[in-house]
């Protein structure tokens, strides 16, 4: 059920070089994404590095666009059914078939256990901090929850998305700063691309994948977030 219970205000948007900052009532803030990448491990730049140079320059730009290009067509109709209660037809581009088949399995898998939608594409900040926007937040089988849609090209294991587990807690963190709820659960409801054919038709489904952050995982994610952004503060 659509409930937008809260008055949810749009956030301006300005790139400053790599930086992404929003324009907020306490001021411009860094985003979310922005203190995550300036923060990153080295490690995790250098195998980012050593991809990029095993793919090619050429081939890992290609398959990171097309990869975004996806996963912005499966948040545009998962945006609708959230809002509308049904899922669109796919229409006649064989590019978003895809992301519509995508659409489908999170919606039957994963938003099924939601019982209800405050907002999607929410705009939230954390005052004089940082600001970012989740993709949706409501109740998530019986408990508040900041719920994150993700497309991935290839399965993923828990240990790999540690960014994701870091942005659901820094979004719960701003939702309850500014709203006076009390969040301390987040959802990745993700899916793996399906397998197609030379014409788009899909020969392999895409496969559903969910990871939920809640309890003790909660609070350890909360606690290494705002490690980043003392970590951001202090290299700025």
């Amino acid at each position: 059920m659509y409930n937008p219970k809260y008055n949810y205000i749009g956030l301006e948007r300005q790139n400053s070089g790599n930086h992404r900052l929003y324009v907020t009532p306490a001021g411009k803030l860094p985003s979310v994404t922005t203190i995550l990448d300036a923060t990153k491990p080295e490690e995790r730049k250098q195998a980012l590095n050593e991809w990029r140079k095993k793919v090619g320059a050429e081939r890992a730009q290609q398959i990171t666009q097309e990869a975004a290009n996806r996963g912005t067509r499966m948040h545009s109709y998962l945006e609708a059914y959230v809002k509308e209660g049904t899922l669109k037809e796919r229409g006649s581009n064989p590019y978003s078939w895809a992301s519509h088949a995508m659409a489908d399995v999170v919606i039957r898998e994963g938003l099924a256990a939601v019982d209800e939608f405050w907002g999607v594409e929410v705009p939230l900040y954390f005052p004089h901090i940082y600001a970012g926007t989740t993709d949706c937040v409501g109740v998530h089988d019986g408990s508040q929850a900041i719920l994150d849609f993700k497309q991935t090209n290839k399965p993923k294991k828990r240990e790999w998305i540690e960014d994701y587990f870091l942005q659901l807690a820094a979004y719960a963190e701003a939702h309850n700063e500014l709203w006076g709820t009390k969040i301390t659960k987040g959802v990745v409801l993700m899916c793996v691309k399906p397998e197609l054919d030379s014409q788009n038709y899909i020969v392999i489904p895409p496969e559903y994948q969910e990871f939920i952050l809640e309890g003790a995982e909660f609070e350890k994610y909360r606690a290494l977030w705002w490690k980043r952004v003392e970590q951001y503060y202090t290299k700025a």
